[in-house]
């Protein structure tokens, strides 16, 4: 409790996270410039977190290209057809959007179509302040560690067609860090 308190209050003043010690909701995601520390959000989106869990769990990710990369905004993924048209084998889960917690810089969101409820496997994570997402997405973490990992994914060129990146950058491996080695 005490280590999730923090957590907000650093989040909502708008620091730097330290590392905290990894529990059931830490998720690493690894690229080829290293490792990005996600601390998932059961408080915020159960649903949403459970389908992400399960799905690395089962190495959905490992290999799935940061398809979509739009510089000072957000780096997605998630799609196992690498063009933002795809998605897991699991239901689409209806929006959990939160009134709370808002889109800053570190903040992983559920990507999903026009309709709300048609979030899958695909997630973004924002690359600066994105308020205007506020109470549209659902929020399901926050980066706690590797911004500047995150900050070395391949980006758009400027210009390019919904921030489609060409010869992107993948994701190497996502895993629980429960069950990382």
């Amino acid at each position: 409790m005490i280590r999730r308190t923090l957590l907000a209050l650093a989040l909502s003043a708008g620091l730097t996270v330290p590392a905290f010690a990894a529990d059931s909701n830490t998720v690493y995601l690894q690229t080829k410039d290293g490792r990005i520390t996600i601390e998932l959000r059961p408080d915020l989106a159960p649903k949403h977190v459970k389908q992400i869990k399960t799905l690395v769990g089962r190495g959905f990710y490992d290999g799935l290209k940061f398809h979509r990369v739009i510089d000072g905004f957000m780096a997605q993924t998630g799609d196992p057809k690498g063009n933002g048209t795809g998605g897991s084998d699991l239901p689409d889960i209806p929006a959990e959007f939160s009134k709370s917690a808002q889109f800053k810089r570190g903040t992983v969101g559920m990507a999903r179509s026009s309709n709300p409820n048609s979030a899958n496997s695909q997630f973004f994570i924002c690359l600066g302040d994105a308020p205007f997402l506020n109470g549209q997405y659902t929020i399901v973490g926050n980066v706690t560690d590797g911004l500047d990992v995150l900050d070395k994914i391949k980006k758009a060129a400027p210009g390019a067609s919904g921030g489609a990146v060409q010869d992107p950058d993948k994701i190497v491996r996502m895993t629980l860090a429960e069950k990382a080695q």
